[in-house]
């Protein structure tokens, strides 16, 4: 590999080039000719403009910003080593190890792109919503809708100056006794220790206390846990009110959080939640 196929261009390139389209979520269309990603593709999987995409790729653009690095790391589904290898290509240093982040390994990738029996959504250890598939997107809306800054699941669950819920079109409600305010508190109480001093995280924290009352009860009570599981109904528009429970994974030191809403087995909810998903949602992997 000679020295001019090393840099910032050359590797996106290259990294592009061995992606393809099924991995990374988007249909397979006749007559095509490469294997890999087009550039208008990495474009709309990233959140940038393709012009933005042949400038880098053919060096015209060498200062991108550490937040369309992130989201082309994230769109090429690369490894924590090859995200960091981005950066430094970049210019860039590397994201902190005690810096929240919103790298998608490519395991929860494939959980994305492959969970066709339930709707799959990735947040960071925020509950900021980072991705969500084509599942999500049919059960509780898409929230593509919202503004990014917006999507984020504690500000869903205690809204502030009179906000409303954005992550979810339609109304969800849970089955019974509701604990996920207490959990989602919890929650962030632990990310504190795993990333004190985030800047972000404390913005968030502040932001809830100063303007929800009932979070600023919670968190003045101390509690330290996770959010793991719970039953929801959801007031579909298109198949009417059907339950599905709802499972939280974290991963690995990032705390990533994978949320999963599915319905059981042979039951009329999951005949709903099929219909639901066949209702007809544009896209499918969609992110940040």
């Amino acid at each position: 590999m000679t020295l001019d196929q090393t840099t910032f261009g050359a590797t996106l390139r290259a990294w592009r080039d061995r992606l393809s389209p099924a991995t990374a979520g988007l249909p397979m269309r006749h007559g095509r000719r490469t294997q890999g990603l087009r550039r208008e593709e990495l474009a709309e999987l990233a959140g940038v403009s393709v012009d933005y995409v042949v400038r880098l790729e053919q060096g015209r653009a060498s200062t991108p910003s550490a937040q369309v690095v992130a989201a082309l790391a994230r769109a090429l589904q690369l490894t924590v080593d090859e995200r960091d290898h981005l950066h430094l290509l970049a210019g860039l240093a590397p994201p902190d190890g005690g810096e929240i982040s919103e790298h998608i390994p490519p395991g929860i990738q494939r959980i994305l792109h492959r969970n066709d029996d339930s709707a799959t959504a990735v947040f960071a250890a925020d509950w900021q919503m980072i991705q969500w598939n084509r599942g999500w997107a049919a059960l509780v809306g898409d929230p593509s809708a919202t503004p990014p800054a917006q999507r984020n699941f504690a500000l869903d669950t205690f809204p502030v100056d009179g906000g409303a819920p954005r992550l979810a079109q339609w109304p969800i409600v849970a089955f019974t006794d509701d604990t996920v305010p207490a959990a989602v508190v919890s929650d962030l109480r632990r990310a504190t220790g795993r990333f004190p001093g985030n800047r972000r995280l404390a913005d968030l924290i502040a932001r809830l206390t100063a303007g929800n009352e009932r979070f600023a009860e919670l968190w003045a009570a101390g509690e330290v846990g996770a959010h793991r599981e719970g039953r929801k109904i959801v007031e579909h528009p298109a198949v009417g009110p059907l339950m599905v429970d709802c499972d939280v994974l974290t991963d690995g030191d990032a705390e990533l959080k994978i949320v999963i809403l599915s319905a059981t087995p042979g039951t009329e909810d999951e005949t709903k939640f099929k219909l639901a998903v066949m209702s007809g949602v544009r896209g499918s992997v969609a992110s940040r």
